[in-house]
């Protein structure tokens, strides 16, 4: 597929999910990282999330540690509880202790690294997760665009309110992988020569190559940082016809505005992107780049980013932290102490930017 075909197919939107009339603005609700403490988090962001009448919810990985215990699930299970015990039960209690938080609110889900630590893998991803990445919409879409796709995969995208929700898998070193780009390139021509699309939001776990966080990121593999310029160029050049584009990411575990700008993108005199990173939903908070430039960075923080959709398809986004105050008092009751802890000692000193420095992300193109 072309880099820069995006005139080939039109389709039509899909509509399915929380309409929104063109003459109406609306919202949606996105954050990622809920593992280590993401059940009492988790539940404080869907309140949120419903308080502000978001159309849905997208959560961009890591859903549980995996590697290790996470500290709401070992204060609820008890002291005797085993790492296989765990392991088998970690994705529901996902389900159970966050999910269910949402009520009716639809739910999208994108794939982390953790998703795919032993003994959990991407298949295993799919058969649990499928209710999710299966859905009436999905599916409706996933046809429109290819009547003979029938494989369930966990990258997939839907057009919602004059909006083409995209989200990519980026969970390990192989990927972006020339099916998933293929996809990608695909979806973006399709978007450009469809009049009811007015923008484009890409959601995935690790942000793009060279950001302000490119020491924790799509750099971290020799694949990830082709394929990700790659798709940083796609984007670029689908923004040349004049529709808007919105890139989102977590995996790092603070709050990051401007997340492109950076020397790279100064030094080549290419197009700086809107990027956030919001990985903020209960994850061990890391440290933030020490220099983010324009971008403002909120760290030691839990809460979601909220879009806020224009009827001409801009999306303004603002942050809305949550606190301890924001807790159901159920989640309280089962958690105990480890509310508190969560909310005022769950840091840790590992940094997430380069050695060369969060401005200058290494090997530039």
């Amino acid at each position: 597929v072309s880099n820069n075909n995006f005139s080939s197919f039109s389709a039509s939107p899909i509509r399915a999910v929380n309409p929104a009339a063109k003459s109406v603005n609306w919202s949606f609700a996105v954050s990622g990282d809920s593992r280590n403490c993401g059940d009492i988090a988790m539940s404080a962001i869907a309140q949120g999330a419903i308080s502000d009448h978001a159309a849905f919810y997208w959560h961009l990985g890591d859903f549980r540690a995996i590697y290790d215990f996470d500290q709401d699930y070992k204060q609820a299970a008890g002291s005797g509880v085993t790492i296989d015990k765990y392991e088998r039960e970690a994705w529901d209690d996902f389900i159970q202790n966050q999910l269910s938080y949402f009520g009716s609110m639809p739910v999208f889900l994108a794939m982390g690294n953790h998703e795919t630590i032993a003994p959990k893998t991407r298949d295993r991803f799919i058969q649990q997760f499928g209710d999710w990445l299966a859905t009436p919409l999905l599916r409706t879409q996933r046809l429109q665009d290819d009547a003979n796709d029938h494989l369930v995969k966990t990258y997939y995208h839907w057009i919602q309110g004059g909006v083409d929700f995209i989200t990519m898998d980026n969970a390990t070193a192989d990927q972006f992988d020339d099916n998933q780009l293929g996809w990608f390139e695909k979806v973006l021509s399709n978007a450009a020569s469809n009049a009811a699309v007015r923008s484009v939001v890409v959601g995935m776990h690790e942000a793009l190559p060279d950001s302000l966080s490119a020491g924790h990121s799509m750099n971290d593999s020799a694949q990830g940082t082709v394929s990700g310029r790659r798709a940083y160029h796609d984007l670029v050049e689908f923004e040349k016809t004049g529709k808007h584009v919105y890139v989102l990411a977590s995996h790092s575990h603070f709050y990051l505005e401007d997340v492109y700008n950076t020397a790279c993108r100064k030094d080549q005199k290419m197009e700086v992107l809107p990027g956030w990173i919001v990985g903020t939903a209960g994850a061990t908070w890391l440290r933030p780049p020490k220099n983010p430039g324009s971008g403002k960075v909120l760290h030691d923080v839990y809460g979601y980013l909220v879009g806020t959709v224009f009827p001409d398809g801009q999306i303004q986004f603002s942050f809305r932290p949550v606190s301890t105050a924001d807790v159901p008092a159920q989640v309280k009751t089962k958690y105990g102490d480890l509310v508190d802890r969560c909310f005022s000692g769950n840091a840790s000193n590992k940094s997430t930017y380069s050695p060369e420095g969060p401005a200058s992300p290494p090997n530039c193109p």
